[in-house]
């Protein structure tokens, strides 16, 4: 009987957050063994289902070892990667032997110590945790052993990872709704290559650029639509580009084009250099029109003037918890306040510290409060309001995604603030970004009613709040994710990169 290991290790790391990643952050978010994932499956445990589902479909044997994922966070603490790599190695000795291993990654994993020389890094690859994982498990399983690991596409795209898997495939869309639909694929391949009916070959292109890609508008949308028209090409089973993570200083960050074909490296090679041209042709229109705070503000309350349905959406990118910020940023808030624009909900304020007093006082209660700006000078000051409790949900979680194949997101306590003014605050205590409108009314808050909903996420909001928003700006206000890229304090990325070479 076919065996088939499989297995998720992923967080995504931005070296330039206040935090670290501790073993406490991955059982916070998600941490599963043996296939015990519940009712509320997140994105990355999505994969792993599936592939269970497909291979036992086949009469395969399927062995699940640990699943776990940590909100997107300042680096990985070296003792509990090593940990939990460690208890994915010992799974797979257990297991062997295995006629199959398939992976469930982000691919931007940073270790703790990763700015060190390399001869004070010890064994371990701190700039590169995935490929450090791929390349024992390659050492463990042998060179016959068929390995495919699916990414999330703001990966760091190596050359360690291309030679230590037999096949990489990332999503496709951002915000990322593809995730089921990338895993079917590369069970597929990797399949088809155990079977013999197939022999994948990687070729991997460096784009030689720094971006952030909305596959959701043009010209993105067609760049998708042409990935997904040379997989119909003879001999080409899968085509990906990395976007790359720019939040993580590490030298193999940047855009980078991989295609998967049967045993056609030269064919493969031409196609991913045709991949890097294109998207450089397009690199510059691509790019959101970031506004500052007061020409978001300014823009959405004429637009929201305008007849029309829904709330105009505005994206703090600079403060989102799926890059590595806090979620506590209190820059947007203040200044709305000192305009008077009152007409607006906020979803997604990380302060554990208002949930418990609002959960204690109860609904209805109206108290004074200080919220958000806990994490220093990125998240700007603590702001003082009076506001009273609308809505309390226990153990929340958000919908990721879009129906009928979506995950879930915990959001740990959430609570409804109402302000005197009509301004309305949804707070959670669990770390997490905005992803959809149901993190909003679970606790009470209507956005639909609302002329603006400011949201704490890059783009993932989208799948989410982009069907009810009659407009989405996105904003640059201060914060870890600030996305002008030639002003990061870079020192391991190639600075001739676009744009910093520019």
């Amino acid at each position: 009987m076919t065996k088939l290991f499989i297995a998720s290790l992923g967080t995504e790391t931005n070296t330039f957050s206040p935090f670290v990643t501790s073993y406490q952050d991955f059982q916070a978010t998600y941490m599963t063994r043996g296939g015990d994932h519940g009712p509320d499956p997140f994105i990355f445990a999505v994969p792993l289902i599936t592939w269970r589902q497909m291979a036992e479909a086949r009469g395969w044997d399927v062995v699940e070892s640990l699943c776990t994922f940590a909100m997107p966070s300042g680096v990985t603490l070296r003792r509990v990667y090593e940990q939990l790599r460690d208890e994915i190695l010992a799974d797979l000795q257990a297991a062997m032997p295995v006629d199959v291993v398939l992976l469930s990654l982000h691919g931007a994993m940073v270790i703790e110590g990763y700015d060190l020389p390399p001869e004070e890094q010890g064994d371990v690859d701190c700039a590169d945790g995935e490929g450090d994982l791929l390349a024992r498990i390659r050492a463990l399983v042998g060179p016959d052993v068929p390995i495919g690991a699916e990414l999330d596409l703001h990966c760091h795209l190596t050359q360690k990872m291309v030679a230590s898997a037999d096949v990489l495939i990332t999503f496709k869309e951002y915000p990322h709704t593809d995730f089921a639909e990338r895993a079917e694929e590369l069970f597929t391949i990797v399949a088809d290559q155990l079977a013999g009916r197939v022999k994948p070959v990687m070729s991997l292109q460096d784009c030689r650029l720094i971006g952030v890609f909305h596959t959701s508008r043009e010209p993105m949308r067609s760049f998708v639509d042409a990935m997904q028209r040379m997989e119909q090409q003879e001999g080409v089973l899968s085509v990906s580009l990395g976007h790359g993570f720019p939040w993580g200083d590490v030298p193999d960050m940047g855009t980078r084009a991989l295609v998967v074909t049967d045993d056609r490296p030269e064919e493969g090679a031409r196609l991913a250099q045709e991949l890097c041209r294109r998207i450089d042709a397009i690199k510059e229109e691509v790019q959101p029109a970031y506004l500052t705070i007061d020409e978001a503000l300014d823009q959405a309350l004429d637009l929201a003037a305008q007849p029309g349905e829904g709330p105009v959406v505005l994206a703090d990118v600079s403060d989102n918890a799926g890059g590595g910020a806090p979620n506590d940023a209190t820059f947007i808030l203040r200044r709305a306040l000192e305009r008077g624009v009152h007409d607006v909900a906020f979803a997604n304020f990380w302060d554990p510290v208002v949930v418990q007093l609002a959960m204690n006082a109860g609904v209805g209660a109206r108290f004074a409060l200080r919220l958000g700006g806990k994490m220093g000078p990125m998240s700007g000051d603590p702001v003082d309001l009076t506001a009273t409790v609308i809505g309390i949900a226990p153990d929340a979680v958000q919908t990721v995604g879009k129906p009928p194949r979506t995950a879930r997101s915990r959001m740990g306590d959430a609570v409804g603030l109402r302000l005197d003014n009509g301004l309305e605050i949804q707070v959670n205590s669990h770390r997490t970004q905005s992803f959809s409108p149901d993190a909003l009314t679970q606790v009470g808050i209507d956005p639909l009613a609302k002329a603006l909903v400011v949201v704490k996420s890059m783009q993932h909001f989208y799948a989410g709040y982009g069907p009810i928003a009659r407009a989405v700006l996105y904003v640059a206000a201060p914060g870890a994710l600030y996305p002008r890229f030639d002003q990061l304090p870079y020192r391991q990325v190639d600075p001739t990169l676009w744009p910093l070479g520019a």
